[in-house]
Formats: C-alpha cells, sequence, structure tokens
C-alpha cells in the first residue's frame, strides 16, 4: 500500500509565512557598541529590515511591554519584572521590525535561550554573553542577555503595535528576496 503526503489538502488554505518580528538591542548591547555585528547576522539570513529607531523609554512603557504583552510578572513574579524593567531604562535601546520567511521563529531560534549561560554557541546569546539566572540574582541585578525577541505571532504583533506606528514601517523589495523569501513565479 503506497500513502502519498501533501502539504495541504484541499480543504487548507496554504498558510502565510511571511512574518514580522521584533527586536531590541537591549542597553548591553548598545553600550557594548555590538550591535551592528549581530544585526549583521539577521541580514546574512536574508530577514529584512522594515523598521528601526533608537530610543530611551520610560518605565510604563517596559512596564507595558514585560507585563501586558509578556506577562513577566505574572510568570517570574514582581521582583523579576522590576529587576528586568531597571535594568532596561539605564540607557538607549535600538528597536528593529524585521520581516521574512517564519521569522519570529528564525530570530528566537539565532537569538539563543533567555539565560546566557544556557545558550548554544552560534547563537548572539551564546557567543556575545553568559550571564547565570543564579548570578543576576546574587547580585540583585538585571540578566544582561543584549536582545529582546517576540516569542510568538501573537506577541509579535502585540509587540510591534506598541513599539512602532505604521507610519515608521517600510514596505519595499529588496534584491536578495528572490533567494531568501522566494515566491512562485505569476506568468
Amino acid at each position: 500500500m503506497r500513502f502519498e503526503f501533501s502539504l495541504f489538502s484541499a480543504n487548507m488554505k496554504p498558510m502565510n509565512t511571511q512574518e514580522k518580528t521584533l527586536i531590541v538591542f537591549k542597553p548591553d548591547a548598545v553600550q557594548r557598541g555590538i550591535v551592528g555585528e549581530i544585526l549583521a547576522r539577521f541580514e546574512k539570513v536574508g530577514l529584512k529590515i522594515i523598521a528601526s529607531k533608537m530610543v530611551n523609554p520610560d518605565t510604563e512603557h517596559y512596564n507595558f511591554h514585560y507585563e501586558e504583552i509578556g506577562k513577566l510578572g505574572t510568570r517570574r513574579g514582581q521582583k523579576t519584572l522590576d529587576t528586568t524593567v531597571g535594568m532596561m531604562t539605564v540607557g538607549p535601546v535600538i528597536a528593529f521590525l524585521l520581516e521574512g520567511v517564519e521569522s519570529i521563529a528564525l530570530v528566537r531560534k539565532m537569538v539563543g535561550a533567555t539565560e546566557s549561560k544556557s545558550a548554544l554557541p552560534g547563537t548572539i546569546r551564546g557567543d556575545y554573553s553568559h550571564m547565570s539566572f543564579a548570578h543576576a540574582d546574587a547580585e540583585d541585578v538585571g540578566l544582561s542577555n543584549l536582545i529582546h525577541a517576540s516569542a510568538d505571532p501573537e506577541e509579535a504583533k502585540q509587540e510591534i503595535a506598541h513599539w512602532f506606528k505604521e507610519s515608521e514601517i517600510f514596505h519595499y523589495e529588496a534584491v536578495h528576496e528572490k533567494f531568501t523569501q522566494p515566491k512562485k513565479s505569476h506568468k
């Protein structure tokens, strides 16, 4: 008996694989001067920058980002939320929107585990940071892990709306899209 497998059945619509995701270079990445080097890694895999800005948000902005959207305090406690917000307000950050094929999961894979000590070599956190939860807790400091990346499509949608106005997002065709984001040609 032979079975054939298809990615799409007659009753299913093809999934839209083009996604937008937010990354935020945290104060430790900005102050260490490694934003360009890290950003180049996203460009090299074919992700397209569609928005960017350097900002210095206040605690209200971060509380909304980390608790209302990310539920950090709910998941890890108020002290973790307060420490994270405190760490984020020590200096400016640079926020980017990236677009590409399944970009949310791709970026998360490239960034690596939240705890830098546990991040695999080859990931951004594994290559550029090494702090552990234990050290951060012992010193009562935030976990320096360089970059924030949206966790899933719903979070990405909410974060993008929180960080960028629609007028700040650009739509254009990059030359590499033919190879990194191919589409079926229509004759």
